[in-house]
C-alpha cells in the first residue's frame, strides 16, 4: 500500500524524507517528471497537462491518494484538476495549505472567516509559475488579513539544484533575498515556496538574517498527511512503493543519493 509524491523533479524528496520520518509505517511511490524539470519556467496550460498525466500513472499504479510536492504544480494545476473532477475513489492534494495554516496558526480543516494575525510582512520566494498565478496570495486571503506578502521569483535556482551546483545555487539565493530585500527590507517571515528550496535553508536563514522566521514545506506537509491518513485510513491504496522517474534513472539516482545522503534508486517510469 504506497501514497504518491509527485514533482517535477528532486525537490520533493524534501517531503518524501519529512513523510517517512514521521510516518514510517506507509509506504510511499515518488515520481519525478525529470525530463520536463524545471516546472518553473512553463505556462500553466503545459504544466497542467504534465500534472495531469503524472497523477493519473499514479492513481493507475494503485496510488489512491497523490500528494503535488511540487508548489508550481500545486499553484498551477490543482484547482484545475479537482474543478474538472477527480475520480470517486482517488484523491489529489497540494503542500500550500499545510504551510499558510501554519502561517496563519490556524488547525487543520479550519474553515472560519479570517482573520488578524501576528505575521504582517511576509517574503514568498518560489518559482516564476508560482509567483505569476499568485495562489499563495489568494489561499492566504481565505485565512488571513492586513498581511503584505512581497513575492520573488527565484529563477535559476531549481535548475542548480537539479544540476547538482549547490555553489551557484547559494550565490542565486542571496542575489534572490538581496532583490528581495530591496522591496521589503523588513520581513518578518519568510516562506521557501518550492520543495527544492528547503535544500537551501540555511543559504536563506544565512540571507535573510536571524529575525527572519522561515517557513518550509517538508514536515508541515508530513504533520498534515498524517492527520489526513488519520481521518481516511482507506485512502493508502494499493500500490507498490518505490522512486520512478520520467528522466535518466542513473542520473537521478545519483543526485538523490547525494541530497538525501543514502542510497536512492529510481527506475523508468
Amino acid at each position: 500500500m504506497a501514497v504518491g509524491i509527485f514533482d517535477s523533479g528532486l525537490g520533493g524528496l524534501t517531503v518524501l524524507n519529512a513523510a517517512q520520518t514521521r510516518l514510517p509505517e506507509v509506504d510511499f511511490l515518488y515520481y519525478a517528471d525529470s525530463a520536463h524539470a524545471p516546472y518553473g519556467v512553463r505556462d500553466a496550460e503545459d504544466i497542467y497537462n504534465l500534472t495531469r498525466n503524472a497523477v493519473q500513472d499514479l492513481w493507475s499504479r494503485g496510488c489512491d491518494l497523490v500528494i503535488l510536492a511540487c508548489n508550481t504544480a500545486s499553484a498551477a494545476a490543482l484547482r484545475r484538476m479537482q474543478e474538472e473532477g477527480v475520480p470517486q475513489s482517488k484523491r489529489v492534494l497540494g503542500v500550500f495549505v499545510p504551510l499558510i495554516e501554519a502561517l496563519t496558526e490556524r488547525q487543520w480543516g479550519d474553515n472560519s472567516p479570517p482573520r488578524e494575525v501576528a505575521v504582517k510582512h511576509v517574503a514568498l520566494f518560489a518559482t516564476p509559475a508560482t509567483v505569476a498565478s499568485r495562489a499563495f496570495q489568494r489561499e492566504l486571503a481565505f485565512r488571513a488579513i492586513g498581511v503584505d506578502v512581497e513575492a520573488q521569483a527565484c529563477g535559476g535556482v531549481v535548475d542548480a539544484i537539479e544540476d547538482g551546483d549547490m555553489i551557484l545555487a547559494e550565490a542565486l539565493v542571496r542575489s534572490h533575498v538581496d532583490a528581495l530585500k530591496r522591496k521589503m527590507p523588513h520581513p518578518q517571515a519568510a516562506i521557501l515556496g518550492c520543495t527544492h528550496y528547503p535544500l537551501m535553508a540555511e543559504a536563506f536563514q544565512a540571507a535573510l538574517g536571524p529575525d527572519v522566521q522561515v517557513f518550509s514545506q517538508g514536515d508541515l506537509v508530513a504533520e498534515s498527511l498524517a492527520d489526513y491518513l488519520q481521518r481516511h485510513p482507506d485512502m493508502l491504496g494499493g500500490g507498490e512503493a518505490g522512486y520512478l522517474t520520467t528522466g535518466n534513472p542513473q542520473k537521478v539516482s545519483d543526485r538523490a543519493t547525494q541530497f538525501l545522503r543514502r542510497q536512492i534508486t529510481f527506475k523508468a517510469a
